[in-house]
Formats: C-alpha cells, structure tokens, sequence
C-alpha cells in the first residue's frame, strides 16, 4: 500500500483508531459474486415458511457496512482480479491484474505482511488456488490468465526461505502437477503434508500442508456428493492454525469461490446451495471466535454477478419452493440429456415440477445445440421461480461488508474495498504496506 485514503488518515490522527484493539488472528472471507441480492435472496431460501417471520441469517447479524468496487479504470465494473487485488493489498488495479498495481509494479498483500510478522498463513477456497481471488494474495502477474505461472509463485515466492503460505486448500491439480513442473513435489520437498482427495482433508494434522481435491475447482456444492466442502475446509483450516498455537497468530482467506461461478451460469438454486456453504463456514467461524475473542473476522465479496433480481415480472413473487427443489445445477442437467433423453421426464425429476407444454417444446427445439439448450433452461427455470438476471457478467452495485471480533466496529459505514484491506492492516500493526 503506497497511498493511505483521507479517511483512513484521518482515522490514524483520531484518538479512536489509535487506541483500536490488535487482532491475534485475522479471518478475511469473500464470496467472490456475492451481491446484496444473494445475502437477501439466502434470508429467504432459508426462511421457514410455518413460522410467521422471516427468519435473519449469519450475514444480518454481522451486517455492519457496504462497500464500492471500481477497478482503476473508467468501467465502474470491476473482474476479481482487480477487486482481489484492492482486497488484498489496498490498491486499485486494472482488470486482470493479479498483486500489481496499474504501472505492473508488484505489490505486497495482507497475507505476505502477516508473514512477515511471524504468523501462519493459510488459503481455503473452493475454486483453484491459483484463482484470482486467492492467487492476488500471493502472486504477481499482469494477467489472471497466466495460470501457470501464478501457480509457480505460490512456491517462488518465499519469507525467509520458503512458501509464503502454510496452509493451502481447494483446487487447481492440473495446475500444480504439470509435465514441465511438479510444484506439488515441491511442496513436499519442503516439508508440506498433501492430499488430492477430499476425503483425505482429515489426513492432513499439521502445518505445513496442502490439499488440492479436484483439477480445477471442487465440484459445485449442488451437484457435490460433500456440498458442505468449505465449511469441513474451514473447520480443518481452523483446526490445524490452532494446533500450530503460534504466538504471532494466524492470517486465514476463506473464498466461497462459486457463489460468483453459479451467478454466471444464471443459476439460481446453485448459487443458493453455494450460499449455504459459505453461511456454514462464517459460522464455523463465528465460534471459533467465541473461543478466541483476540480474532478479527471480516466477511465482504468482490463484486455481484448476474444482476440479480429476486422477481423477474410484475407478478410480485419469488419462488423459493421451486428453487430449493432443484436437484442438479443447469449444467449438470444439461449434461444428462441426449437425443433419447424423456426430457419432460428428467425435468419433473430434477426440478420438481412439471414443464408447461410450451416450455418443453422451447427445450426439445434446442436439443441439438447445447448452448442454446442452456440458454433456454435458464430462461424456463428462472421463469417459474420468477427470478431475474439482467447480464451473465458482473455489475456495478455496492457489496455488503460484514465483521465480528477484535477491531470490527472500524469497519462499520461505507468504505472503498481498497480501504477494507487498510483497515485490516491498521488492525494489524497500525502501519502502511
């Protein structure tokens, strides 16, 4: 962080941010695509329809502010890459741009200064690990497309000698285990415990290690014969960290990484399900806290995905029966049909309800074009629990900020997303990167 906001200044010069509590622990979480739409709409998923309220969620009680997410340039519309960045480091970015700033200068991130005070770290999230999100906290590259060499500075990139991170869990095999370069090996070689397999996430028992359990991201929690895979990782996370019981603490990034995956597809029971998943592990979280109230949380999301809209017409409805019936996401659905297929059949079997007469016919025309045939199962899915989706990218709306623990009440109010990090680090040791 070269430049420190006016705000954050003129916190330093009050005798309120001076006097402001230091966090042992610090617990940084994001839902990558997590929009206000997705925390309501979650209120209401979860809502018990016998009761005569709406039930609140882990994110009305930790509600404390909102943030704005422009990327450093005149778009409005930031990508994770740039939004990761600002998260993680305090500075704003162009699109794309992993760990540097706007003249490709590299920049130090939370989770490095963490190191460098002495604590663990660690990496939870259920996409790659060399995704945007996660890998903005690492490494340094002018393009998120450059996987490979992202992956490469999760081990290039050392503190004294070795990796930066301690603990990394999720994703991105393919990544780490390539022909010209075995960095999983490496890994070992310095001593990490790794695991390629979710059920081998118990396996691990101490730091260092590392769990890659899928190619590329861990299957979406809807179609997961484990849907609750970032919670059981960030209980395993939070586990190890406290066995560690280093006495500079801890530095934990937890991604729900497909909240954002499930609102590109337009895939609304999906995002629910993702939604679950990552609501389990604040409250993972949340206790763990109780038992250890020197620990900072601090829940945000990168941007929204989708333009979601919980009501599509004039009908003013949103159907959270028909969502939470839905079996498969839409990909996986689409994934069972061929040219034999009973569609009307698989459909009443997936989603719970029968297809009107001209919603088959719609499907049936497409079968033949699987594009096509997706882009029709969105529009027939969203039409019957009446939900809206305005683009299958990002927009520009503010996200929400949620925090708990020692420092949290620094968080309340809007802020720039940049200033989230500045703020944690304030937290940390008082002083700019």
């Amino acid at each position: 962080m070269k430049k420190l906001s006016l705000l954050l200044l003129l916190c330093l010069a009050s005798q309120a941010c001076q006097t402001q509590p230091r966090p042992r622990n610090v617990i940084f979480m994001i839902g990558d695509g997590m929009g206000p739409a997705y925390t309501t709409g979650y209120r209401y998923y979860k809502d018990n329809p016998q009761t005569e309220i709406v039930e609140t969620t882990v994110f009305d009680r930790l509600l404390v502010g909102t943030a704005s997410t422009y990327p450093d340039d005149d778009t409005y519309v930031t990508d994770s890459a740039a939004s990761a960045t600002a998260l993680a480091t305090g500075v704003k970015s162009y699109n794309g741009a992993i760990g540097i700033d706007a003249a490709h200068q590299p920049l130090d991130s939370l989770l490095k200064h963490a190191k460098r005070q002495g604590k663990d770290t660690a990496i939870v999230v259920t996409s790659e690990i060399n995704h945007a999100t996660p890998a903005s906290f690492v490494a340094h590259n002018e393009s998120r497309r450059n996987k490979d060499a992202i992956a490469d500075h999760f081990i290039d990139n050392k503190i004294d000698g070795r990796p930066m991170v301690d603990l990394l869990l999720g994703g991105g095999q393919q990544y780490f285990a390539r022909s010209d370069r075995n960095l999983l090996q490496e890994f070992e070689n310095f001593g990490y415990q790794s695991g390629n397999n979710i059920q081998q996430l118990q396996e691990l028992t101490q730091l260092p290690a590392i769990g890659l359990f899928a190619d590329t991201g861990l299957p979406r929690a809807i179609d997961s014969d484990t849907p609750q895979r970032l919670s059981n990782m960030t209980e395993k996370a939070l586990r190890l960290l406290q066995k560690s019981n280093n006495k500079s603490g801890f530095f934990l990034m937890i991604e729900g990484s497909q909240i954002d995956w499930c609102g590109h597809a337009n895939d609304i029971a999906c995002a629910m399900h993702e939604m679950d998943d990552f609501a389990r592990s604040i409250e993972v979280v949340e206790k763990f806290i109780q038992d250890n109230p020197d620990t900072l949380l601090v829940v945000t999301a990168d941007h929204s995905t989708g333009g979601l809209s919980l009501a599509a017409t004039k009908d003013y409805r949103w159907q959270t029966d028909i969502v939470s019936m839905q079996k498969r996401s839409l990909a996986a659905f689409i994934g069972l049909l061929n040219e034999d297929a009973d569609l009307a059949t698989l459909w009443q079997e997936n989603f719970g309800y029968p297809l009107e007469p001209q919603d088959l016919a719609a499907l049936q025309e497409n079968m033949n074009d699987r594009r096509a045939l997706y882009d029709t199962a969105v529009k027939v899915s969203s039409k019957y629990s009446n939900t809206g989706w305005t683009t299958s990218g990002h927009d520009a709306v503010d996200v929400q900020v949620f925090a708990s623990g020692k420092g949290h009440e620094l968080f309340r109010g809007f802020q720039d997303n940049t200033m989230i990090s500045q703020r944690i680090l304030l937290l940390m040791d008082g002083k700019p990167l």
